[in-house]
């Protein structure tokens, strides 16, 4: 491989990582805890492989009991370093042979190897220059609880999986359940070996061979490099170092190790997102298939659905009452103002609508404020769950399960500061409820005039009244079309006082209604912050996270 295309899969490895990173943190308390250590436990090994040698291929040969692999391992190694099976049941300590051995001790260390071998060169195989470590592990099968988990940790941390398998035990449903099967994605630096071909006739070999291969397409290796050989007859035996030595000499195995164990952890958080999963390749696995479809994103908070919430918030809190509560009130201070001057005063034994609610406070602070609405009580209380619950039900659909639960819980992450903001936020709302009207100067003015005019016709009949009754000389009143000035003035100032008080009367409610109109855009807006502060700002960054979750999560696929 070029430099330029090993900078370049190195610097898609990087991206990869850090996009799995991302996802991973994006996912904390969303997704269970023990599948985002497990992606973490990736990104570690991942994170101190990459400081180790990267000039060095980690080769395992993992296999069961019986089934000559370390064996197999000699003759690849042309030496007897394992002891075999004949002289030892099974191998219980990890065995390294090295070619290359400078550099090398930290990688060792790092895996845990002790013991180590400085291989002979081979031609056509393996020199010092080559940087390629065999390593012999325990059976995978063994009876002793500390050999199985050398095995399970070597098979997450070498780079090149060898798996030596025999024709008796070939199908063994441990292996391919076990180990084969989790690591599908791991095709390109896995080999298959079906060891001890020597005791099978010759007819039987080719048969035996095709049906492992079609076991592992079952387990998602169709692709696998599938290999016959007798370590015992040395059948075969060049067939994997040429397998081992084309991996090492490319000095990729490293790469897409970790490339498909980016791939695994994606598919991990993807299956555990509930994402949609199809069509899982070797290097892509669920995680490609859900993002590739587009699948997993959530509807989030509409324009419609917004509007929807604040209306039934401010149902619930009481928001009609208030904006009938401002009519009213206007209505009453305009009688108070341009109502007839004879009755008008009986108004002010009339409560304000508004002050009875502590909406109507001059001078005060709206912020120290709370109004007198009567408190939420269970209807209400589920009017408010229940349009909250519609909110989340319509921002989250399309989500998957565990994403959608996280975005219903953060629409209720504020339903207890509820009450108390919206109540707090219709105190700090400006109602005008002190602000005058234009016209009321002008009616107050006529109904004065009105007023002193039927006033002053009374005191003149009065005065007529009073001449007559002390025998005095009664003057000629004038007349208007036969009708006494007195008695014209009286009847005029009281009919046009009436007349004014029906006309303002119309003119208030009109103007009322206006007001209202204007008290309940303001109010809901009002009530539409809260619910945007309270409940849509916590909705929309969950969707929001689902979003960059989803992204990050297609990025470490491979995907983008």
């Amino acid at each position: 491989m070029s430099r330029h295309a090993a900078t370049r899969e190195t610097s898609q490895l990087d991206r990869r990582l850090e996009a799995l990173n991302s996802a991973t943190e994006l996912a904390a308390g969303v997704l269970p805890e023990e599948t985002l250590a497990s992606v973490l436990q990736v990104l570690d090994r991942a994170s101190s492989r990459r400081l180790l040698s990267g000039d060095h291929t980690v080769v395992g040969f993992f296999g069961a009991t019986g089934s000559g692999k370390s064996s197999l391992f000699n003759a690849v190694n042309g030496e007897e370093i394992a002891t075999a099976a004949v002289r030892r049941p099974t191998t219980t300590e990890p065995l390294a042979g090295i070619w290359g051995v400078q550099g090398s001790d930290a990688l060792l260390d790092w895996l845990e190897v002790r013991k180590r071998h400085a291989a002979a060169p081979i031609k056509g195989f393996a020199d010092d220059d080559t940087g390629l470590i065999l390593l012999d592990l325990p059976d995978f099968d063994s009876t002793r609880a500390a050999n199985r988990e050398i095995v399970q940790r070597m098979v997450g941390l070498v780079d090149v999986l060898v798996w030596v398998l025999d024709p008796q035990k070939y199908a063994d449903a441990a292996v391919h359940n076990d180990f084969l099967a989790p690591l599908s994605s791991h095709g390109a630096v896995t080999i298959v070996v079906l060891n001890q071909v020597d005791r099978l006739p010759e007819h039987e070999v080719r048969p035996v061979l095709e049906s492992l291969t079609a076991i592992l397409a079952r387990d998602g290796l169709g692709k696998v490099q599938v290999l016959g050989a007798s370590a015992v007859l040395g059948t075969g035996v060049d067939k994997v170092r040429a397998a081992i030595r084309q991996v090492a000499m490319q000095r990729r195995a490293m790469s897409q190790r970790l490339a498909a164990d980016v791939s695994q952890a994606a598919t991990r958080l993807a299956e555990a997102s509930g994402l949609p999963s199809g069509g899982a390749a070797a290097g892509g696995g669920a995680a490609e298939g859900a993002t590739a479809a587009g699948g997993g994103a959530a509807a989030g908070a509409t324009a419609a659905a917004k509007a929807r919430l604040a209306g039934e918030l401010a149902v619930a809190a009481n928001v009609p009452l208030v904006v009938d509560a401002v009519a009213r009130s206007y209505r009453l201070e305009a009688t108070r103002r341009t109502g007839w001057p004879v009755t008008r005063w009986l108004a002010r034994f009339r409560p304000d609508p508004l002050r009875r609610l502590n909406l109507r406070r001059e001078g005060a602070k709206p912020a120290l404020n709370r109004t007198s609405l009567p408190p939420a009580g269970a209807p209400e209380q589920a009017r408010t769950d229940a349009a909250v619950r519609e909110f989340a039900d319509a921002a989250s659909a399309g989500a998957p399960g565990p994403w959608r639960a996280a975005i219903r819980g953060a629409a209720r992450e504020g339903s207890d500061r509820l009450p108390d903001a919206l109540d707090q936020a219709i105190a700090s709302t400006e109602l005008s409820a002190g602000k005058k009207s234009w016209w009321w100067g002008g009616f107050n003015v006529v109904q004065s005039l009105a007023l002193v005019t039927a006033l002053a016709g009374f005191a003149w009949l009065g005065f007529l009244a009073a001449l007559g009754y002390l025998q005095l000389p009664v003057p000629e009143v004038p007349r208007v079309q036969g009708w006494p000035v007195p008695t014209v003035m009286i009847a005029g100032g009281v009919l046009l006082g009436i007349v004014l008080a029906i006309g303002a009367r119309f003119i208030s409610g009109a103007a009322a209604a206006s007001r209202s109109a204007v008290a309940r855009k303001r109010l809901t807006a009002a009530v539409a912050a809260v619910a945007g502060e309270l409940v849509v700002a916590p909705v929309e960054r969950e969707v929001g996270r689902l979003a960059k979750f989803t992204a990050s999560l297609k990025a470490a696929a491979g995907r983008q």
